[in-house]
């Protein structure tokens, strides 16, 4: 039986090698590739692959972030192989919640028995989510916290604390950030879509109040009743600019604020 196969990697080098030699293993079918973890979650739950080569490392939505999202919306796991760099603890939680995972640089003969390994559990069924969720949690405990964004304004980088961002928008393609207070300032994240800034921010402090904002729940001044049962959000920045919740966020901030 040929299985269907997705390969994660933000190295194109490296995808281009395990393809070679997941060809060489025979009865893999690679359908489709991608460099990042949004393109993974998305990938994914469009072609439903029988297996998954996952790079851990990945700017953004790593690896685990990616079988998280996944988890979180309830999409049915494929089986997955981690692709990493890691060191032994994270090998050895890989071994202890049965996930199987490659070494870079790749083995042709280690990624023919991680195929193989695939096929047995396949044909053992079950389901691994909750090994997965042990595993996401053990790891995510194991990686350093950072409380500072990185933000370019007026050609220099800065670092932000998380806690003094007001707000994040897009705009074709480009998020700017703003922070709180009279003086706060304007700038662009490196981030490419808001989904990935969320994912380097405490999910307890921010909220998608609408699919082109983002915002911190404390730097809300004033939740204003607007059009039709709908709301806008003034923020705590020097213009006070209000921010429409959409239509399938009001449920999530009359939770938020007891509405």
């Amino acid at each position: 039986m040929s299985l269907s196969a997705v390969i994660v990697d933000d190295e194109q080098l490296a995808r281009d090698e395990l393809a070679f030699l997941l060809k060489d293993v025979g009865d893999v079918d690679v359908i489709a590739q991608g460099k990042n973890g949004v393109e993974a979650v998305n990938l994914i739950r469009e072609h439903n692959p029988d297996l998954v080569f996952l790079d851990v490392q990945m700017p953004g939505l790593d690896g685990f972030g990616v079988l998280k999202k996944l988890i979180d919306r309830k999409v049915p796991l494929p089986k997955i192989v981690f692709a990493t760099a890691f060191d032994q603890y994270a090998v050895k939680a890989f071994e202890v919640n049965a996930v199987d995972y490659l070494l870079k640089p790749f083995d042709k003969k280690r990624v023919a028995q991680s195929v193989e390994r695939a096929r047995v559990k396949m044909d053992s069924g079950g389901t691994s989510s909750d090994k997965f969720e042990t595993l996401v949690r053990m790891l995510e405990s194991q990686k350093p916290q950072t409380s500072k964004i990185l933000l370019k304004a007026a050609g220099r980088l800065f670092l932000i604390n998380q806690k003094d961002i007001c707000f994040a928008s897009i705009e074709d393609g480009v998020i700017t950030v703003i922070t709180a207070g009279p003086n706060g300032m304007e700038g662009q994240s490196n981030c490419r879509t808001l989904e990935e800034l969320l994912d380097s921010l405490d999910p307890n402090l921010f909220w998608r109040a609408h699919r082109s904002f983002l915002v911190n729940i404390n730097r809300i001044k004033e939740v204003v009743p607007w059009f039709k049962s709908s709301y806008q959000l003034r923020m705590d920045d020097k213009k006070q600019t209000e921010i429409p919740v959409s239509r399938a966020q009001t449920k999530r901030l009359r939770e938020l604020f007891r509405l």
